[in-house]
C-alpha cells in the first residue's frame, strides 16, 4: 500500500476496517425500498413502492452539538447516533411526513475503526427506532482540522408525505388544545449552557447525581439519548387527528411552540401541567436559573407538542397511551402572539 497518504495522517485501511464494522449495523436498518448495498457512490431508495397519489418529500439536517464533547470526555459514543437521527427526524414527523431514508456525515481526527463502529451502531439503532434505512453516509479522516480524539457526527434524512394530509400552522384554530409528550431529559440542545455550569460548579461527569430512589453520573443523566417520536405519531398520518406539531428543540418551549402557529394566533402554556425531570433541578440549582432562562433554552420534560382539535383530544390520548407514550395536556391555542403562561413549572 502506498504509504504517502498515511505520512500525512490518514490511515485508508482503518477507513476500509471501518466500513467493514458497520456493515452489519446498516443492514439491520433495510427497507424493501432500498436498492442497492453499503458501498456504491450513492444511496438508492425507490420510491415508485410507496402508495401515494401526490407525494411531497420532506427533508431534514442537523447535528448533535457540544453534547459531542462530553461523549468525547467519556469516551462513551454508542449513543449519540441516537441522537444525530432523533433530531433530523423528530423534525419531519412533526409535518406529518414518515421517514424513509437517512445518511450520516462523520469528521474525525483519526480514524479508529472500533469508535466509528460504536459511534455507527447508534446511528443505526436509531434508524431501527424511526423505522427508516440507513442507506449511506460518509467518514471523513481530517488530521490538522480535528484533534486525534474528537469528531463530528450530523445526519440528513428525508420523509415523504401525501401532499393533501401535511401537518402545519394552516391547520391550526383558536381553542385547539396542546398535548404534551415527555421528554427523556435534556436531548441535544443547550448543551454549551450545560457545560459552562458544570465547569463553573466544579463538577465532573463522573459525579453522582441522586433523583429520588435513583443514582447516576451527571455523565450519563446529560448524556440520555434524545426520544425519537416516530412510532408514537406513525399511526396518526392520514387520520386528520392532529393539526400541527413542533419538535422542542433550540430555543426551548418559547421558540418552538410559536413554529406550529399562524401568525395572527399563540398559545397559553398550563406549567403546572407537567412532571419535569431532575436534571432540569440540578441545571438551575447549579446555575442560578431563573424560569424565564428555563424555559428558552431546554424542553423543561416537553420533548413535543401537538395541536388538536377539542374533539379528537381523546382519541388521539388513547392512541398516544396505546403507543406507549405518557402524554399531558399542556395548554391551549389562542388568540394573540407568543406564549402566556398559567401557574408555574412544578417544584420538584
Amino acid at each position: 500500500m502506498a504509504k504517502a497518504y498515511e505520512s500525512a495522517g490518514v490511515n485508508i485501511e482503518a477507513g476500509y476496517e471501518g466500513v467493514r464494522r458497520m456493515k452489519k449495523h446498516v443492514e439491520s436498518t433495510l427497507r424493501k425500498e432500498v436498492i442497492g448495498g453499503l458501498g456504491g457512490f450513492g444511496g438508492m431508495f425507490d420510491l415508485s413502492q410507496l402508495n401515494l397519489k401526490e407525494p411531497v418529500l420532506v427533508s431534514g439536517t442537523d447535528g448533535v452539538g457540544t453534547k459531542l464533547m462530553i461523549a468525547q470526555e467519556m469516551n462513551k459514543h454508542d449513543s449519540i447516533g441516537i441522537d444525530a437521527v432523533a433530531m433530523c427526524v423528530n423534525d419531519i414527523i412533526v409535518q406529518g411526513a414518515s421517514p424513509l431514508f437517512f445518511l450520516d456525515y462523520l469528521a474525525l481526527g483519526k480514524n479508529d475503526p472500533v469508535q466509528v463502529e460504536q459511534i455507527v451502531s447508534g446511528v443505526a439503532e436509531g434508524c431501527r427506532q424511526s423505522g427508516c434505512a440507513l442507506i449511506g453516509g460518509e467518514t471523513a479522516e481530517m488530521p490538522g482540522l480535528y484533534d486525534e480524539k474528537e469528531y463530528d457526527v450530523a445526519g440528513f434524512v428525508v420523509g415523504a408525505a401525501e401532499k393533501s394530509e401535511l401537518w402545519g400552522a394552516t391547520r391550526v384554530s383558536e381553542g385547539d388544545v396542546l398535548i404534551g409528550l415527555p421528554s427523556s431529559g435534556v436531548h441535544s440542545n443547550g448543551f454549551s449552557l450545560v457545560r459552562k455550569i458544570v465547569n463553573d460548579a466544579g463538577c465532573t461527569w463522573k459525579d453522582v447525581v441522586v433523583s429520588g430512589d435513583k443514582e447516576e453520573s451527571l455523565g450519563d443523566m446529560m448524556m440520555t439519548p434524545t426520544r425519537i417520536y416516530v412510532k408514537a405519531l406513525q399511526p396518526f398520518i392520514g387520520t386528520n387527528l392532529i393539526q400541527a406539531a413542533a419538535h422542542i428543540t433550540g430555543g426551548g418551549l418559547v421558540e418552538n411552540v410559536p413554529r406550529m402557529l399562524p401568525e395572527s394566533l399563540g398559545a397559553e402554556l398550563q406549567l403546572d401541567a407537567w412532571d419535569v425531570p431532575h436534571v432540569f433541578q440540578w441545571l438551575k440549582e447549579k446555575g442560578t436559573l431563573t424560569e424565564e432562562d428555563l424555559l428558552e433554552t431546554f424542553n423543561m420534560g416537553i420533548g413535543l407538542v401537538l395541536a388538536v382539535k377539542k374533539e379528537n383530544v381523546a382519541d388521539v390520548m388513547d392512541g398516544l397511551n396505546s403507543s406507549g407514550e405518557s402524554p399531558v395536556e399542556i395548554g391551549i391555542v389562542k388568540e394573540g402572539e407568543g406564549l402566556s403562561y398559567k401557574g408555574a413549572l412544578k417544584r420538584w
